[in-house]
């Protein structure tokens, strides 16, 4: 790497008088490191003192700008009574290698860069001494790279590697659960896109889910149930790298600008005039999103240990929520109530110590497997998949070793043969100390963990009516255990 900094030290006076303690200064420092830094010219005009820097390899002219910001605030303030009021970032010009060539253009604020094979060329100009305190330039170059990265594996979701699967099955039908469940309105399309109204019947199944979830694995592994807010703050979301990974998937939350009444009266008015909604006067009596609808529920789960230390002797933390439903944005991704905007699901989530979290993992994979082949009698498989396994997160990482996500999907009949898309239905994952790290979570001794896995209702109940039907007689026995008879649904004249 190669550093070119040019910039302007402000001090409160004239430096007219600190020529010689600067010369000195800039010999001195010269002596340091020469190789890997070197001040290649410096200029005074009256309280301005221009310098010109250069380094190479792991010394960064704007790291060492500061540190010599520090010296000659000490060296003139006690010499020449001189104080150093600021410095401005003139140009500045980084070269540095890639790992590949990137495929396609890449931008990032702030800076003009120029591409030459695996050679990037980054000039920032005419920049504050906050551009430099804060981090900004190492974050730039590190996006640089991610983005360069991230473009080897755009529309590559996963590596997939086949791990279990189970012995083929009859399908006792060959339709699609929404459009069966639609046609005899068991199910209702809306009230806005993505979002599903599950009238009695369906309601019970989804119900009969939940049910087998908690009574047949989350209760006889100890799990304890939290009701978490549907509310998460965007700092939340800074955290997880949730807002860096999918702000387009996100549904905000604005409050009103206002309660009092007298400010909303010609909304109102116009309300009453005109029938419809005023977008404009709306718009300006809710102010800028600063929380979103949740996303999954884990964020707000581990905000809720935040900086906290956890006892040893409370390891590991076993805890679910079924209370809050999520929303994303789907957009054109939509499909019955499999993919939707709007769905329900038991989130899962441990917190223990490595060797804690690896037993976790097995159990709860023996459980699902008993749910999936003993209960429901689904055809089904588990495959390993090596993320991007955190793609909601925004990062490309490299997985710690026995981290990682295993996926459990279900062959849709509907679809066509087994080798049409299987629908994933089940996942759990252990994310190493990535979430314990961004929230600050401790215990006394030992290095913490973390984990989840989420149990998608309404990815369960596709997957089972997919290949069962939705006949109750011919359920398995074991399911109708659960839920042997279905409730009426209302009859539309």
């Amino acid at each position: 790497m190669e550093f070119d900094l040019k910039c302007t030290l402000l001090f409160n006076k004239s430096l007219n008088d600190a020529r010689e303690p600067l010369t000195d200064f800039v010999q001195e420092a010269n002596k340091s490191n020469p190789e890997k830094f070197h001040i290649q010219s410096w200029l005074i005009e009256d309280n301005k003192l221009s310098l010109h820097l250069l380094s190479r390899d792991v010394i960064r002219a704007h790291v060492y700008l500061l540190q010599l910001k520090k010296k000659l605030d000490t060296l003139l303030g006690k010499k020449n009574h001189l104080g150093l009021r600021g410095i401005k970032l003139d140009d500045y010009h980084i070269l540095f290698d890639l790992d590949t060539i990137p495929l396609e253009e890449i931008k990032i604020p702030f800076a003009q860069i120029d591409i030459k094979k695996k050679t990037v060329s980054l000039r920032i100009q005419d920049k504050d001494e906050e551009f430099l305190t804060q981090n900004y330039i190492d974050r730039m170059i590190n996006l640089v790279r991610e983005k360069a990265h991230f473009q080897r594996y755009k529309g590559k979701k996963e590596d997939w590697k086949l791990l279990w699967e189970s012995s083929q099955k009859k399908p006792l039908w060959f339709k699609d659960p929404t459009e069966a469940l639609s046609h005899l309105g068991w199910i209702e399309q809306g009230p806005t896109k993505g979002k599903w109204f599950f009238r009695p019947p369906a309601a019970a199944i989804m119900c009969a889910m939940a049910q087998i979830a908690i009574e047949k694995v989350l209760q006889p592994l100890n799990f304890q149930e939290v009701i978490p807010s549907m509310h998460v703050p965007l700092t939340t979301w800074l955290k997880t790298g949730h807002l860096e990974g999918m702000p387009g998937e996100i549904y905000y939350i604005s409050e009103p600008v206002t309660r009092d009444v007298k400010k909303w009266e010609t909304f109102i008015d116009l309300l009453k005039i005109k029938k419809e909604i005023p977008i404009k006067e709306f718009s300006q009596m809710i102010s800028t999103p600063k929380a979103g609808i949740c996303y999954a529920q884990c964020p707000n789960i581990y905000w809720s240990f935040s900086g906290k230390t956890i006892a040893e002797s409370s390891l590991p933390l076993l805890l679910y929520d079924r209370s809050v439903p999520s929303a994303r944005y789907e957009s054109g991704g939509r499909h019955g109530i499999e993919r939707v905007d709007e769905f329900h699901r038991i989130e899962i989530v441990y917190i223990g110590t490595k060797n804690q979290l690896l037993d976790i993992k097995e159990k709860l994979i023996e459980k699902y497997r008993m749910v999936f082949n003993d209960i429901m009698d689904l055809e089904w498989r588990m495959a390993q998949v090596t993320p991007f396994y955190l793609q909601q997160a925004g990062q490309i990482i490299e997985e710690e070793p026995n981290a990682g996500t295993i996926d459990f999907e279900a062959w849709l009949p509907y679809r066509g043969d087994r080798d049409t898309p299987w629908l994933e239905l089940q996942n759990v994952s252990i994310v190493g100390e990535k979430y314990i790290r961004a929230f600050n979570i401790k215990t006394q001794k030992s290095i913490l963990w973390s984990g989840c896995s989420g149990i998608g209702l309404e990815r369960w109940t596709t997957a089972f009516l997919a290949q069962k039907g939705i006949d109750p007689k011919k359920w398995p026995p074991s399911f109708q255990k659960f839920l042997s008879d279905l409730p009426s649904s209302p009859e539309f004249l």
